[in-house]
C-alpha cells in the first residue's frame, strides 16, 4: 500500500493511458473486457489490503474517463463534406473553392508548397457554399519559377481563397505500409486540397488576434534565427546546426539523417528534454550572474520555458519536456512535489486530456516511455555498479545509455525496424560530445553573433571542428553493416510483455541493490537472471518470429507505375523481382523544381516494407530488365539490405541508374549472374524452384549493340537500348502452385517463348502434368507483362498458359493508360480472374501444401481462400 500511496498520480495516469489505448485500438467488446480486467485487478488489490479504496475508485474512473474522452473525440472527428466522399473514393475528385486560414508553417520544397488550413466554407462542385469548421491539408504545385517568390510571402495566419481539387488522403496500399489517411485522421484532417499553380491561392486578409497569428511571429523569428545560422555555418553544417539548436530540420542533409537513424542518434536532432535543460541551465546561469533572487529566477524561468517551446516548434517531445520543466520549476519554487515520475505523469495526463490523439504519435510514445524508464531504471542499475571514483562519469553514462537502449528497443524496432549493435557505444560517445560541446557552442555562436559577429563566427568555427569529428565518427561506426540488424515489427502483446518483464527486472534490481549497498561482498544476481534471460529469448523470437513457418508468400507490391515482387519460400528465403522506380520527366532549366529530399520508391516504399517484414537478407534480386520503372528502387535496396546474388538479362543500358546498380553490385561483391533459358532449374529449397524461360543466349547477342565503352564490368557486356523484349522471364513453383513472371515482354518475345516452349523436348517445369500438351499448360498466377500494355499478354500467350489468376502492376492515373482495355478483354475471354495494384494495392498470395489464399491491401475482405476446383491440384 505505501507504494500506491506514494505515487497516486502515477497510477491514475497509467489507468488513464490504458483507457485511452483501449478506446483507440479495441472495439466496444474489447473495451468492456479491458475494463472488466482492470476492475478485477483493482478488487484483488483491495482484498489483499494493498490498495486504498479512494485510489482504486480513482484508477477505475481514470480508465472510464479516458475511454469516454477518446470516444467523444472520435465522434467529433468527422467531416462536413461526407456527401462527397464516395465520389472522391471512386476517382472523381470534385473541384472546390475553399475559404480558409493558414494555420501551419508554409513549407516550400522545390515546386511543392504545403500547409494546413482551417476551413471556414467550401463551394464544392458548383453547389452552394457550405459553412465548415475543419482542417485540410493543402498542396500547391508551382507552375513556374516566379511562383516561388509568391509562395514565399504566404504566412501562417493569412486568410486565403483556394481553388483546387478535393481528394481523400491515401490509405496504406501495401500491407503494413504507412497509412497517410490514418495519420491525418489523428490530426483531425479528412481532405486534401490539390492546387495547381500559385494563382490558385489568393490572400484575402490576415488574422490579427488568433493563435495562428501569434505562431506566425514565432515562425518569423525561427526563420530569422535560421538565416543567422546560415551566415554562421557553411554548407551542410548550417542545416545540421539549425536542426540541432533550433529544431528546423527542413535543410538537414537526408543522408546524414539516415546515418544518424541507423545508429539510433536521431533523438539528438529532436528538440526535447536535453535542449530544454540546456536552455534552462544557460538562462539560469545568466540570471544568477545578474544576482536575481531565487524566487524571481524561478518565476522568470517558468515564464521563459513556454516561449522556448513555441520557438522550438511545439512538437510532442518538446511539449513534454516543457510541461515537465514548468511543473518541476514550480515545485522547486514552492518546495512541493519533487518526484520525477509524478512530474512526468502529470505532463502526460495534461497532454492527453488536451488531445487524446497525442497517444498515437511516435515522438510522444518514445519521449514519455524513455523518460519513465530512465527515472525507474537508472538509479537501480547505477547502484549495482562500482562507485567509480575517477570513472564515475563514465559509469553514470553507461547506466543511462544501457537503460535508454533497453527501454526504447521495442518501440524502435516496431517503428523503424532496425537496431545497430554499435548504437550503445555511438550514444555513449556522441551524445555527451554533442550535448556538452556542440550544442552549447552552437547556441553560444548564435547569441554572440548578435553582440559581435566575429565572436559568433569564432564559436561557430569551433563547432564546425566538433561537427567534422562527429561526422567522421558516425561514418566510421555506420560502415559496420554487419552490426546493423533488421527486425520485423513485433505484435502489440510482445511490446507489452517486454515492458512488463523490464519492470520486473527493475524491481528485482532495486531489492538487490539495497542488500548490495549494505554489504558489497554479498551481492548476487539470483533471480534477476530470470527476466534477463526472458528478455534475451524475447529478442531472439522478435528477430525471426517466422523461423518455423513453412508458408510461402508471393507479394506483388504496390510501387505505382512499376514492378516489385517479394517472394518468401517455404524455407524462409527471400527473393525480390524488380524494385519499382520513378521516371523523371524533368526538362533542362527546371532545376528549381528539385526537392530537398524527393520521394524515391526504393528508400520510401520498398526498403521500409522489406524491413517491416523482417527481410534480413535477400538471397537474390532478379532484375527483369534495366528500365527505370523496374530498377529505380533497387539502388536503395542494395545500399540497405544485404544481397547475395543479382540476376539480370546480361546486357547494359546507357542510363545512370542502370550503370550505378551494376557498379554497386560489383563493389559490394554480390554474385552477378546473366539469366538465360539454357540455365538449369534453380531449386531454392525442398518445396520451391524457378526456371528461366527467356532470354535465349543468342537472342541477347542479336538484340544488343556493340559493347559499351565504359570500364569494368560494363565494358565487356553488350548494350541494349530497348530492354523490354529482353526481359528475364521465369516460371516459379512453390509447393505445387506456379507463378509466371515475364517482366515487360511484348508480343515479339512472347511468341518466341511460345515457340521455344512448344519446341522444347521436355517442355517447361510443368511438363509432367497431365494437362500439358499442344495447347500449353495452366499456371495459377500470371503477372501480366508490361503493366497491361496493349502489345503484351496476347491472346495466344494467355491461351497457352491458361492462368487461373492474373495480376497487373500499374500506377493510379498513369499516363500510359495501363492496363489497356484490350488486355482486360483478353483476360476476360481467357476466363482468368484479374487483380490490379492500382485498384487493390498490394496483392499477396500465401501458399501452403494444401491451399493458397490471397489478400489485397485495399479491400475490406482482406483474406479470401482460393479453393475453387481450378486452384486445387
Amino acid at each position: 500500500m505505501p507504494e500506491f500511496n506514494r505515487r497516486p498520480i502515477v497510477w491514475f495516469t497509467v489507468c488513464y493511458v490504458g483507457g485511452s489505448s483501449a478506446a483507440a485500438a479495441l472495439d466496444m467488446r474489447g473495451m468492456l473486457l479491458a475494463g472488466a480486467a482492470l476492475l478485477l485487478w483493482l478488487l484483488a488489490l483491495l482484498a489483499a489490503g494493498r490498495l486504498p479504496r479512494a485510489l482504486a475508485a480513482a484508477c477505475f474512473a481514470a480508465f472510464a474517463l479516458a475511454v469516454g474522452g477518446r470516444l467523444w473525440a472520435d465522434a467529433r472527428n468527422t467531416t462536413g463534406l461526407g456527401l462527397w466522399t464516395e465520389a472522391a473514393e471512386a476517382g472523381a475528385p470534385p473541384e472546390a473553392a475553399v475559404e480558409a486560414t493558414i494555420v501551419s508553417a508554409v513549407k516550400v520544397d522545390g515546386d511543392r508548397v504545403s500547409f494546413r488550413a482551417a476551413v471556414r466554407s467550401a463551394r464544392v462542385g458548383g453547389e452552394a457554399p457550405l459553412g465548415l469548421r475543419e482542417r485540410m491539408q493543402v498542396t500547391v504545385r508551382l507552375s513556374e519559377e516566379p511562383d516561388l517568390a509568391v509562395a514565399a510571402r504566404w504566412k501562417r495566419g493569412d486568410r486565403v481563397s483556394l481553388a483546387g481539387r478535393l481528394e481523400r488522403p491515401a490509405q496504406a496500399s501495401n500491407i503494413g505500409g504507412f497509412d497517410y489517411r490514418r495519420y491525418l485522421y489523428s490530426q483531425r484532417i479528412h481532405w486534401l486540397v490539390q492546387v495547381k499553380g500559385a494563382a490558385g491561392v489568393t490572400v484575402t486578409g490576415r488574422e490579427r488576434l488568433s493563435a495562428a497569428a501569434l505562431m506566425a511571429h514565432a515562425d518569423a523569428a525561427r526563420e530569422w534565427l535560421g538565416s543567422r545560422m546560415e551566415r554562421l555555418f557553411p554548407g551542410e553544417q548550417s542545416g545540421y546546426m539549425k536542426g540541432l539548436v533550433l529544431g528546423i530540420r527542413e535543410d538537414l542533409d537526408p543522408d546524414r539523417y539516415r546515418q544518424f537513424a541507423e545508429l539510433g542518434l536521431t533523438h539528438i536532432l529532436a528538440i526535447s528534454g536535453l535542449h530544454v535543460a540546456v536552455f534552462i541551465g544557460g538562462l539560469g546561469w545568466v540570471l544568477r550572474r545578474l544576482r536575481i533572487t531565487r524566487e524571481s529566477m524561478y518565476t522568470l524561468l517558468i515564464a521563459a520555458v513556454p516561449l522556448y517551446v513555441v520557438m522550438a516548434g511545439a512538437a510532442p517531445s518538446v511539449m513534454r519536456a516543457g510541461i515537465m520543466a514548468v511543473i518541476g520549476l514550480a515545485a522547486a519554487k514552492y518546495h512541493l512535489l519533487k518526484d520525477g515520475l509524478h512530474v512526468l505523469s502529470a505532463a502526460a495526463l495534461l497532454m492527453l486530456v488536451w488531445d487524446p490523439y497525442y497517444l498515437t504519435e511516435v515522438s510522444f510514445q518514445l519521449s514519455f516511455t524513455v523518460t519513465a524508464g530512465l527515472i525507474l531504471g537508472v538509479p537501480r542499475v547505477r547502484a549495482l555498479l562500482p562507485k567509480g571514483g575517477k570513472w564515475k562519469a563514465l559509469l553514470d553514462l553507461a547506466a543511462v545509455s544501457m537503460v535508454a537502449q533497453a527501454v526504447s528497443f521495442p518501440l524502435s524496432i516496431y517503428y523503424f525496424n532496425q537496431f545497430h549493435l554499435l548504437s550503445l557505444p555511438a550514444n555513449m560517445l556522441l551524445v555527451p560530445f554533442i550535448s556538452m560541446l556542440v550544442l552549447p557552442l552552437g547556441s553560444a555562436a548564435l547569441l554572440l553573433s548578435f553582440a559581435w559577429f566575429p565572436a559568433g563566427r569564432a564559436a561557430a568555427w569551433l563547432a564546425e571542428w566538433a561537427n567534422d569529428t562527429t561526422y567522421a565518427l558516425s561514418s566510421l561506426l555506420e560502415k559496420g553493416r554487419m552490426f546493423r540488424l533488421i527486425w520485423p515489427s513485433p505484435p502489440a502483446w510482445w511490446i507489452v510483455l517486454w515492458y512488463a518483464v523490464l519492470l520486473l527486472l527493475f524491481n528485482l534490481l532495486a531489492r538487490r541493490s539495497i542488500s548490495y549497498q549494505a554489504d558489497r561482498s554479498s551481492f548476487r544476481l539470483g533471480t534477476s537472471w530470470v527476466p534477463v534471460l526472458l528478455l534475451v529469448c524475447m529478442a531472439l523470437y522478435a528477430y525471426t518470429p517466422d523461423r518455423f513457418q513453412q508458408t510461402a508468400v508471393v507479394s506483388f507490391l504496390d510501387v505505382g507505375q512499376g514492378d516489385a515482387v517479394l517472394i518468401r519460400t517455404p524455407a524462409g528465403k527471400h527473393y525480390l523481382i524488380d524494385g519499382g522506380g520513378t521516371v523523371s520527366f524533368r526538362k533542362p532549366g527546371e532545376e528549381w523544381r528539385e526537392r530537398h529530399d524527393p520521394y524515391e520508391v526504393g528508400k520510401d516504399t520498398v526498403v521500409p516494407l522489406l524491413m517491416k517484414r523482417g527481410v534480413h537478407t535477400l538471397d537474390a534480386v532478379i532484375v527483369s530488365h534495366l528500365d527505370t520503372d523496374h530498377i529505380g528502387g533497387l539502388q536503395a535496396v542494395l545500399d540497405t539490405i544485404p544481397v547475395r546474388m543479382l540476376i539480370w538479362n546480361g546486357t547494359v543500358k546507357s542510363s545512370p541508374d542502370a550503370s550505378q546498380l551494376l557498379a554497386t553490385a560489383v563493389r559490394r561483391n554480390i554474385t552477378v549472374i546473366a539469366a538465360h533459358r539454357d540455365l538449369p532449374e534453380y531449386r531454392t529449397d525442398q518445396y520451391s524452384s524457378f526456371h528461366f524461360l527467356w532470354p535465349y543466349p543468342q537472342v541477347q547477342e542479336e538484340s544488343a549493340e556493340a559493347p559499351s565503352s565504359g570500364s569494368g564490368m560494363s565494358a565487356a557486356l553488350p548494350e541494349a537500348p530497348d530492354q523490354n523484349e529482353l526481359s528475364v522471364s521465369l516460371l516459379w513453383t512453390l509447393y505445387d502452385r506456379t507463378f509466371l513472371f515475364a517482366g515487360d515482354s511484348g508480343s515479339v518475345s512472347e511468341e518466341a517463348m511460345l515457340a521455344a516452349e512448344q519446341g522444347h523436348p521436355a517442355g517447361p517445369a510443368l511438363s509432367a502434368k497431365d494437362e500439358y500438351g499442344a495447347k500449353g499448360t495452366s499456371v495459377d498466377v500470371m503477372k501480366l507483362s508490361h503493366h497491361g500494355s496493349r502489345h503484351s499478354s496476347s491472346a495466344s500467350w494467355l491461351a497457352y498458359w491458361q492462368p487461373v489468376e492474373t495480376v497487373v502492376s500499374a500506377g493510379r492515373k498513369n499516363l500510359y493508360g495501363h492496363p489497356h482495355p484490350d488486355v482486360l478483354q483478353r483476360v476476360r475471354n481467357a476466363g482468368a480472374a484479374l487483380r490490379r495494384t492500382d485498384k487493390q494495392g498490394e496483392i499477396q498470395y500465401k501458399i501452403t501444401r494444401d491451399s493458397m489464399e490471397v489478400r489485397n491491401a485495399l479491400e475490406a475482405a482482406a483474406l479470401t481462400a482460393l479453393e475453387t476446383p481450378e486452384m486445387t491440384k
